[in-house]
């Protein structure tokens, strides 16, 4: 612990931050004014816009077991074939905010009633302020034969660092095969960036195209959801791609099984009706759902997630409770866009909570899919609650609903840059790009 901790300091140095103070994995009953759960995204990004709110000595810890952290949009383009997966992740200790306290443990419960967190090492943490940002939990095991099958004989997927790469793999063995059957799949729960088990496929779709052999591919995307994408402006634009590049699409069915001996995979309609499919090449996109220590506290709603008024983000019970991203019950898509959302309405809320005021900061549900639609195209999906659209460019400049270079260009290499730059740091605001939004001061 010693050596990680000054390995920390030394990383951080070198970035020209301050080191990160690493506590024991498992301190007996330490306390810390704002206790963060989680080191993804939504966790890094919060810890480090309240660093900034409540300043020096803000006494913020993040409560973390991982060594890497992971820039997750990167796997599309890894599983399309257009940048290494090693470009994905860096070193913990290089983006966690300084003047925290990093406690590398992993959160086991919550005891809201103590203002306190029981640590899976067997410490707790007390807080006066906890933010929930766990994200979600891929559940592997929950298709049958799924975990035997995935990583070999052309079974795959974007959503986890080692297999990302195996997707182009795969993509190069149709070809090498002479063409075949390829299904993408995509569960009937929500998961990470709903718009991304049609990236993949469109980056497949345009690859197979420069190789001249897309005539000998059939291609089928099969969604448990009831529409190919949830909001209607940019669903029109994607039903009419698939036509057009003959994609062959079924919704409501729900994969439920992989036999990878067979290459066969079974799908659950409505009713319970089960239908199987042959395939060559299989994406799965697994299903998703907020972690088990989550699921069965006391801070969670009948499905699970953290229960915050979808406006100010506080616990709807504890109001010392605050939830962001993917743990949360917030009615919206869950990307990294809604994160750079909610995190300055978070942080003014709970500042002003700390101060003695109301919480008057409201969000308004936005997010956004950046749906890759080629290698140099791209439909920039933006909406808010309800589904509503909720673009940042005007329509008489640029069409969002229709594939567009720039769009690419941005998804390609300013948001990385952004996202480890300027997100992490706590000074990206997403459309706003680095101007922080401003909001009335409670009574």
């Amino acid at each position: 612990l010693a050596a990680g901790a000054a390995a920390a300091g030394t990383a951080a140095a070198l970035l020209g931050r301050s080191p990160t103070t690493l506590e024991t994995p498992t301190p007996k009953d330490s306390k810390h004014r704002v206790v963060v759960v989680g080191g993804g995204t939504a966790g890094i990004t919060i810890a480090a816009q309240l660093g900034r709110k409540l300043g020096r000595d803000a006494d913020i810890a993040v409560v973390e077991p991982s060594e890497w952290h992971y820039y997750q949009p990167w796997w599309t383009m890894t599983g399309g074939g257009l940048k290494p997966v090693e470009g994905s992740r860096r070193a913990m200790a290089l983006v966690m905010p300084k003047h925290v306290t990093w406690i590398r443990d992993a959160c086991a419960a919550f005891e809201p009633e103590k203002n306190r967190i029981v640590l899976k090492g067997g410490g707790s943490v007390k807080y006066d302020q906890l933010v929930v940002a766990a994200g979600l939990e891929i559940d592997w095991g929950a298709i049958k034969g799924l975990p035997e099958a995935i990583g070999h004989d052309c079974v795959s997927s974007i959503y986890d660092y080692r297999y990302a790469p195996l997707v182009f793999q795969d993509i190069q063995k149709i070809k090498s095969m002479g063409g075949g059957d390829v299904l993408f799949t995509q569960p009937k729960t929500g998961v990470k960036c709903g718009g991304a088990p049609q990236k993949i496929m469109w980056l497949a779709d345009d690859w197979w195209r420069s190789e001249k052999m897309r005539e000998k591919v059939r291609i089928e995307f099969c969604t448990g959801t009831p529409k190919l994408f949830a909001v209607d402006r940019y669903r029109a634009t994607l039903e009419a791609m698939a036509k057009e590049r003959n994609v062959h699409t079924a919704v409501e069915h729900n994969l439920v099984e992989v036999d990878g001996a067979r290459k066969v995979a079974t799908f659950e309609l409505p009713g319970g009706k089960r239908v199987k499919k042959h395939y060559d090449m299989l994406h799965v996109t697994p299903v998703m759902d907020a972690p088990g220590f989550i699921k069965k506290s006391p801070l969670a709603d009948a499905t699970g997630y953290i229960e915050v008024d979808k406006g100010t983000l506080r616990h709807v019970r504890y109001g010392n409770v605050w939830a962001i991203g993917d743990s949360s019950n917030l009615p919206t898509s869950k990307t990294a866009a809604a994160v750079c959302a909610q995190a300055p309405v978070l942080a003014h809320n709970l500042t002003a909570v700390v101060s003695g005021k109301q919480p008057t900061a409201q969000y308004d549900g936005y997010t956004s899919c950046p749906i890759i639609t080629r290698n140099g195209g791209l439909i920039l999906a933006e909406f808010k609650y309800g589904g509503v659209p909720c673009e940042t460019f005007p329509p008489f400049l640029v069409d969002q609903a229709r594939e567009q270079p720039l769009f690419f260009y941005l998804k390609k290499v300013v948001f990385p840059w952004a996202y480890w730059n300027l997100m992490l740091v706590g000074r990206w605001y997403g459309p706003r790009t680095v101007f922080e939004p401003s909001f009335p001061i409670g009574d």
